[in-house]
């Protein structure tokens, strides 16, 4: 199943979608669902982020590959968390703003999922009942601040630095998945959820106990390598297996 959310006209509203059509459904993702009966062609409605988090939990150094192409050689041994804030997410074919006097600004293509109830202290063993599905994210990052502050809060915090869909697609391998960034075309990062220093199950039971996850909370599960620069005029695709692309443009804030 894919869920999304989406606007068609004046309505927002939640959503699957099913032979390019997209069904409405009532009350949301979260609860048990019905359809209403009205649904619309994939090329009349906008997609919005597909889910409202109240966090974004993202894990940062998961893949060893990454961590190379840093310099580093140190592998974590807990996952190493920080929190996007739920300003900063934005929705397919929206343009990802570059701020004024901040370069370089980083795509990084990952595994998102989504929470689908309320989770804390949950074991590995029952983490995948806690999760709805999982999407596309784009975890942009001023690396430059990064850097300089020594901590990731402003460089991953930005308006727009948190893209995300087009849709939460369920039942899905997420140990063995294609993420991949594609950069005007081109392909430029390539890596493998199998590759994961941490699984997602272990994730999900280590955030979950330090912080309770509810519905529609997302965590996104780290890089591999291939992270570069974006710029004005930019087109930034992330692909990931069975879900597919979720495509952002790329502007400076001060334009119009």
């Amino acid at each position: 199943m894919l869920y999304c959310r989406f606007q068609s006209g004046d309505i927002q509203a939640w959503g699957v979608v099913e032979q390019h059509q997209v069904w409405e459904i009532t009350p949301d993702i979260f609860s048990p669902m019905e359809r209403t009966g009205r649904s619309f062609p994939m090329g009349d409605v906008r997609f919005l982020a597909p889910c409202k988090p109240s966090k974004i939990v993202a894990v940062g150094l998961n893949y060893q590959d990454h961590i190379s192409e840093f310099g580093r050689t140190e592998v974590p041994s807990e996952p190493v968390l920080f929190i996007k804030p739920a300003s900063a997410l934005l929705g397919p074919d929206e343009a990802i703003q570059i701020p004024k006097d901040v370069s370089p600004v980083d795509y990084e293509a990952e595994l998102a999922i989504v929470i689908s109830k309320t989770a804390r202290h949950v074991s590995e063993a029952e983490a995948v009942n806690y999760i709805l599905g999982c999407t596309c994210l784009n975890d942009v990052t001023a690396r430059a601040l990064q850097k300089k502050d020594g901590q990731w809060t402003r460089a991953k915090s930005f308006d727009s630095f948190a893209p995300i869909g087009p849709w939460i697609s369920d039942g899905l391998p997420l140990q063995n998945l294609r993420v991949e960034a594609y950069l005007n075309g081109k392909v430029v990062q390539q890596g493998h959820t199998r590759d994961m220093i941490f699984p997602v199950s272990r994730l999900v039971s280590f955030i979950s106990s330090v912080m309770t996850l509810y519905p529609g909370d997302v965590i996104s599960t780290g890089t591999p390598k291939g992270v570069g620069p974006l710029k004005a005029g930019d087109v930034i695709e992330i692909f990931v297996e069975g879900v597919g692309r979720l495509r952002n443009f790329v502007k400076d804030e001060s334009s119009s």
